[in-house]
């Protein structure tokens, strides 16, 4: 049997890596086996086990053996590929002379985001679309006002990974501090770069009335051995800067020259005090650019400044920058203008349980939300790499993600603000509810006697006297509000009228509690609930939502309607 299940993951492992041209995603394979092949539900933890083992295969493989493979085994998979191709999302062509190597260069100091997604995502699609190169670059060389969180490294590369988008090198710019020392030195003695005493405040009087500080003229020598006390430790912070020579009287007054190093005696998480004199991050990352051989860049309009900035040291150095293109600002209504930081103190003063927790915009929390990953892959595509500014909002990532999880989530009753409703003279019955409507899983059986709750919401819509049906179970004939009564009216469907059918939960059923963006929700649900954990159910008139743990009380994530 285990050797039966392995093979129908293969498959359809072949066929999500053909179709990508990249190793598998585990999210995606899982939502087609369980979708397909329902009896396997009930051995999620096995499968997700076995899943692991299969795509750690097949991401060995290159890209002719796993087409070789697929077409042996499932010829019909790839006749359903060529099928969908010319529906396939796809991304403009970038100007490509000599390859692709693309990068995308996070500061750690909190967990990846749906904008950070982007990037990951669009960068590392190039990269596939060209045979190219992906590289994950850490950006981490603020240990002050942006500090890194240890735990952000190893988040980062998990979540590249489940995006489908694993790095073919990782880069930490805090392990390669020396290197952008030796390339300061190298600019000193051009006299293209000097060390600036002036105030911050002093500076940025002479340099919006377009005069050189009185440090920019000192000699190369000078230079150099203000540079190697600035690296002893012999200066304060703010007591000197290391600045590149620009044009002091530029139109632009952010292109006059600007800071490549500052002092900051503030211990790296990483790499403790071993440094005191931190690169700029236009600085490191034109040097890394250039080292790593990156040869596109893609970046926000808000960033045009950095790249003329560091057009000037590619100029000194003799090297030519790597081709650019700035796509517009992303604004996602349902979550306004959440900055890394400002999450970070909303989480530390208990606003919100985590970095997971799902009124976050990051991928933790839409990976514990039960999104998949192959949903975001599209919708980012779909998004594109326009210069325009663009509003939108996650009706259309919950739209992409339905369509992925609608066939694998079994259905179950839950009730928010439970009420408890008796009904007199009902006779014990067993209720049959699908696990699923459009597919044949067979049946949840619950047990009722008498009483049920219902939600609250429908109570205060509830008139005396009205009839209505508790669905997959029987019709009702309300007989008082306070406190809630109802009359057992049989089963004659031709009595109910439109809209009146109400979901319920067995008296005897289940705690649950549903983190959701814009509120908890407390109630009851049936037995059954607690045979799916990590798995993606619907929640009847309710939503699809993830069970994240199975105790005394049922812990579960909203995803979305």
């Amino acid at each position: 049997m285990k050797t039966e299940i392995k093979s129908v993951i293969r498959k359809y492992a072949l066929q999500n890596a053909v179709k990508y041209g990249s190793a598998p995603l585990k999210g995606a394979v899982m939502s087609k086996v369980m979708g397909l092949h329902p009896g396997l539900r009930s051995k999620t933890k096995e499968i997700a086990s076995l899943v692991e083992a299969v795509l750690a295969d097949v991401a060995t493989m290159s890209p002719e053996q796993r087409r070789a493979e697929l077409q042996q085994v499932a010829p019909e998979l790839i006749e359903k590929l060529h099928e969908k191709r010319e529906k396939e999302r796809r991304l403009p062509e970038l100007d490509v002379t000599d390859g692709v190597v693309m990068r995308i260069a996070p500061n750690p100091n909190g967990p990846s985001t749906l904008g950070i997604a982007r990037g990951i995502i669009i960068n590392h699609e190039y990269a596939r679309m060209y045979n190219g190169k992906f590289i994950l670059r850490f950006d981490d060389t603020d240990p002050k006002i942006k500090r890194p969180m240890l735990e952000a490294y190893a988040w980062y590369e998990e979540d590249c990974e489940w995006l489908g988008a694993k790095p073919d090198e990782i880069v930490i710019a805090s392990d390669r501090v020396d290197r952008y020392y030796e390339y300061a030195e190298k600019l000193i003695k051009m006299g293209k770069a000097y060390v600036c005493f002036c105030a911050q405040k002093v500076f940025k009087r002479l340099k919006d009335s377009k005069k050189a500080c009185p440090h920019r003229e000192q000699s190369a020598e000078g230079n150099l051995e203000s540079w190697k006390k600035m690296l002893a430790g012999e200066y304060d912070e703010g007591g000197a800067v290391l600045r590149i020579k620009t044009d002091i009287k530029h139109k632009d007054p952010a292109l006059r020259d600007w800071v490549a190093f500052r002092i900051i005696k503030t211990a790296h998480p990483r790499v403790g005090d071993k440094y005191q004199v931190w690169p700029m991050l236009d600085f490191e990352s034109a040097i890394e650019d250039h080292l790593l051989g990156i040869t596109h860049i893609i970046r926000g309009k808000d960033l045009m400044d950095s790249e003329k900035r560091q057009k000037f040291m590619y100029e000194y150095l003799g090297w030519e920058y790597p081709k650019t293109s700035h796509w517009g600002r992303i604004k996602i209504h349902e979550f306004g203008k959440l900055s890394t930081s400002g999450m970070k103190k909303a989480i530390e003063k208990g606003l919100y349980e985590g970095w997971d927790d799902p009124r976050l915009p990051t991928i933790r929390s839409f990976r514990r939300r039960g999104i998949q990953p192959d949903a975001i892959r599209n919708f980012m595509i779909d998004l594109g790499v326009s210069g325009t500014d663009i509003a939108v909002s996650m009706d259309t990532l919950y739209a992409e993600n339905r369509k992925r999880i609608d066939p694998m989530a079994n259905r179950y009753f839950f009730v928010h603000d439970p009420v408890r409703l008796t009904i007199k003279n009902a006779p014990p019955t067993v209720a049959k509810a699908p696990l699923h409507p459009n597919i044949d899983r067979g049946v949840r059986k619950i047990f009722v006697q008498g009483d049920v709750f219902v939600c609250k919401e429908d109570v205060e819509r509830m008139k005396r006297g009205e009839i209505l049906r508790l669905k997959d179970l029987y019709n009702i004939k309300i007989t008082s509000l306070k406190p809630l009564k109802a009359e057992y009216m049989g089963n004659d469907l031709s009595i109910i009228r439109k809209g009146a059918i109400i979901h319920w939960a067995p008296v005897d059923g289940v705690k649950v509690e549903v983190l959701a963006p814009d509120r908890e929700y407390k109630g009851i649900g049936e037995e059954g609930i607690k045979s799916e954990p990590d798995n993606v159910v619907q929640f009847e008139r309710f939503g699809f939502v993830k069970i994240d743990s199975v105790n005394d009380v049922i812990r579960v994530y909203f995803a979305h309607k």
